[in-house]
């Protein structure tokens, strides 16, 4: 069967939990999706968990219920929406035997406005129904096999009795109406971005606080725990190769005590469990077991892939590094929480309402037509408009950055120069909170003065700023949602056994360097790796630059041209002409990764020289020399080397080979008549 593609995507409630690590999936690995959030601010969802993708050009978000008929069909229409994941929902047991009501009204009813404005508009290709793993209630302990698809659903709490009506409507209007309906089931999903009403959360942050981790009964309860961007991916596969009319289980077969986290927590917090896990009274009714056949999901190339030691590490740093991320949760950490609005849970906002990106829709639509009519955007707050491309440019005084700002006021880009210094956190801080840009490009660096040699006698310097300033500057993007562009080099690879000088095997995106001849090399194939932790940044490897300013001294052909003596050795180069106006497409784009930022192919000194003679000066000479020559007159060696462009070619079809951008771009416009 044919992978299904979608177009424009409705994502219930993708500013909680586990919707919006979904979400922030997709729009990062398909940017040609559209992708519509949908999600009424409740106490557990937050703005803040949609950072990555808020600069997204393929990303929307609109405040509202998903009980409003009127805002549903009207989305549905504007939007051209052809796929729904509906994962909005009331999801806290402990709160069910409170509040069960809300929990009918939420899971039940507003599923059931989903359903009815699919049937309604009649442009529905997928509806994935996202269910949970308690609709199949208790399993025996001594149970061997799992619950499959097709096992009775026996809920024994409000909160699963309301999954399980859901279910049997989604259901139904897949049978009466012939929607293209799935649903999946999950284990429990643990995380960043949880809101701390659940275990693992809620035991981080009271193990934060030294305090005591409370169990419910005797802590023997066993549950499974999936780590949330394994979740994320069983998402993504059940999208693109799931069957209609199915149920898929999302499990794991590795199961927990309830005992046993809380006492990993305490090994993890370095904390004595005697005397740090507390027994509480029980729930009216706990599940002993919940376990699940996984294998149907399997079948479509999905496997579980962090370990849980692995996943509770990253959860926990997560959650140090980011305690106020939920604002006030001492409602939250009680052992029985009974409220749905918690302190500082309605309206979260990341930089404002100024953030034209986050459209609101709590307004009053009245129906007309198929149900709906299309209200005025300025009167709805519904804005079809992009929100505007705002650049922050780091490396104002440099070659490139300076040429950036040229680029943005040409294409009428709006762009500021940071103030702040790379290796100073707080003024990084300051530039992104007044600033307020939607993306960053890092173009500061030391390359040394007049070259790499400098280095070689100020490393602590160069270490402060090609390293430190780097990723403290990619660890701030990071925390804002913000994607940065980083121009790097590629002059971190020098030709071997297998990149041999002449053969046209140029190194790729993901081979590791091998030129450590100069400590600025080293510097930055040391913060290229780095870099590859932080899923935000853009890393553009730059090589030997060249613009059509013949008179700017950092122009490489400009360098050679003042030479006495020159090597003559082929090389991979940047023409700055073609391929800084495609790192602003890149930043458009939502482009991520290290790519080979040259021309294709390569062009020796000799072969510059003779264009450069040619075209600008026919009385020009120069005289070669060797590299053993060259070494005696320089400190640190030099890099050379053939990159593979290949990726970027593919991305940008147009990008020249660079001979060809030689002439057209440089030698061309600057030809003497």
């Amino acid at each position: 069967m044919a992978n299904y593609e979608p177009k424009n995507i409705l994502i219930t409630g993708a500013a909680g939990f586990i919707a919006s690590h979904v979400a922030n999936r997709l729009i990062r690995n398909y940017p040609d999706y559209k992708i519509v959030v949908l999600d009424k601010l409740d106490y557990c969802s937050n703005l803040k968990n949609l950072n990555p993708s808020k600069s997204s050009p393929n990303f929307k978000f609109v405040k509202g219920d998903i009980g409003s008929a009127d805002l549903v069909n009207y989305l549905l229409i504007t939007e051209s929406i052809d796929t729904i994941m509906h994962f909005a929902a009331q999801t806290h047991v402990d709160n069910s035997f409170g509040n069960s009501f809300e929990f009918t009204k939420n899971n039940i009813y507003g599923t059931h406005v989903l359903l009815e404005a699919c049937k309604v508009t009649g442009q529905i290709r997928r509806f994935i129904h996202v269910s949970t793993d308690e609709v199949y209630g208790e399993t025996e302990e001594d149970a061997v096999v799992g619950n499959h698809e097709a096992s009775q659903l026996l809920p024994t709490n409000p909160y699963s009795a309301t999954k399980a009506g859901a279910e049997m409507l989604v259901m139904a209007y897949g049978r009466s109406y012939g929607l293209p309906v799935i649903t999946t089931r999950g284990n429990n999903v643990y995380g960043p971005n949880q809101f701390p009403e659940k275990l693992i959360p809620k035991f981080i942050l009271l193990a934060m606080r030294g305090q005591v981790l409370p169990i419910h009964g005797d802590g023997s309860n066993v549950r499974s725990y999936l780590y949330c961007e394994d979740v994320a991916e069983a998402f993504e596969v059940i999208l693109h190769k799931g069957e209609v009319g199915h149920v898929y289980n999302i499990g794991t077969k590795k199961e927990r005590r309830v005992i046993d986290v809380a006492k990993d927590m305490c090994k993890l917090f370095n904390m004595d469990p005697d005397s740090s896990i507390k027994f509480v009274e029980n729930r009216p009714f706990n599940d002993q077991r919940y376990f699940l056949d996984d294998e149907k999901l399997k079948s479509l190339g999905w496997s579980e892939r962090t370990l849980w030691e692995e996943g509770l590490k990253k959860t926990i740093e997560w959650y140090t590094s980011n305690p106020n991320w939920w604002g006030d949760v001492s409602g939250a950490l009680l052992p029985h929480p009974r409220m749905l609005m918690m302190p500082g849970g309605v309206d979260r906002h990341v930089d404002g309402p100024e953030n034209s990106e986050f459209d609101s829709a709590d307004v009053a639509i009245n129906t007309s037509q198929i149900g709906v009519q299309m209200p005025n955007s300025k009167a709805s707050g519904v804005s079809a408009k992009k929100p505007a491309l705002k650049f922050l440019i780091y490396g104002k005084t440099g070659w490139i950055g300076g040429l950036l700002g040229k680029l943005c006021e040409k294409q009428q880009i709006q762009y500021e120069y940071g103030r702040g210094r790379l290796e100073d956190r707080s003024q990084l801080l300051v530039d992104i909170q007044t600033i307020k840009p939607t993306h960053v490009f890092n173009a500061a660096g030391v390359t040394g003065r007049p070259n790499v040699d400098w280095c070689e006698s100020h490393k602590t310097e160069t270490i402060r700023t090609n390293v430190s300033g780097t990723l403290n500057l990619a660890d701030v993007c990071r925390e804002h949602g913000l994607l940065m562009i980083n121009f790097a080099t590629g002059c971190i690879f020098e030709y071997d056994a297998k990149h041999p000088e002449g053969s046209g095997i140029g190194f790729k995106e993901e081979d590791t360097p091998n030129f450590m001849g100069s400590f600025y090399s080293k510097t930055k194939a040391m913060v290229e790796e780095l870099l590859k932790e932080y899923d935000n940044v853009c890393t553009l490897r730059v090589r030997m630059p060249i613009s059509s300013d013949l008179n700017n001294p950092r122009n490489f052909i400009t360098k050679i041209a003042r030479y006495d003596k020159v090597v003559n050795i082929p090389n991979s180069m940047t023409i700055l002409d073609e391929l800084l106006p495609i790192s602003i497409e890149m930043a458009k784009r939502n482009l991520r990764g290290i790519w080979n930022y040259t021309n294709p192919g390569v062009v020796s000194h000799n072969e510059i020289l003779e264009m450069y003679k040619k075209y600008i000066n026919p009385e020009f000479k120069w005289q070669n020399f060797t590299l053993e020559e060259q070494a005696k007159v320089i400190v640190a060696a030099r890099s050379n080397n053939e990159l593979d462009a290949s990726k970027l070619k593919k991305e940008f079809p147009e990008l020249l080979s660079i001979k060809e951008s030689l002439i057209k771009y440089v030698f061309e416009p600057n030809k003497k008549q």
